[in-house]
């Protein structure tokens, strides 16, 4: 038998059905991730989540990342090393 704390037990989804939709949409349509972002717990067991929607990086922010991260960690390696007559 299951308890109501159970992990397996059904649980109420309280969101209209204009905000599931958009969210459906989005999953299915731009391939986003739903992504729990804050997990409150009252006295009585009940979770509350807020919800966001994850998207991916494009291949070209991926190519500016990885550049800015270079170019960062080249900086601090020239003023680590700027004391030392390492130009």
């Amino acid at each position: 038998m299951l308890s109501r704390f159970d992990s397996r037990a059904p649980r109420k989804l309280l969101m209209h059905r204009k905000e599931v939709r958009k969210y459906m949409g989005a999953i299915a349509k731009q391939g986003a991730t739903l992504v729990p972002l804050d997990i409150h717990f009252n006295a009585r067991g009940v979770a509350k989540v807020t919800l966001g929607l994850g998207v991916g990086k494009k291949s070209v922010d991926k190519r500016h990342a990885i550049a800015d991260r270079d170019w960062q960690r080249d900086k601090a390696r020239l003023i680590r090393n700027k004391g030392k007559g390492d130009y």
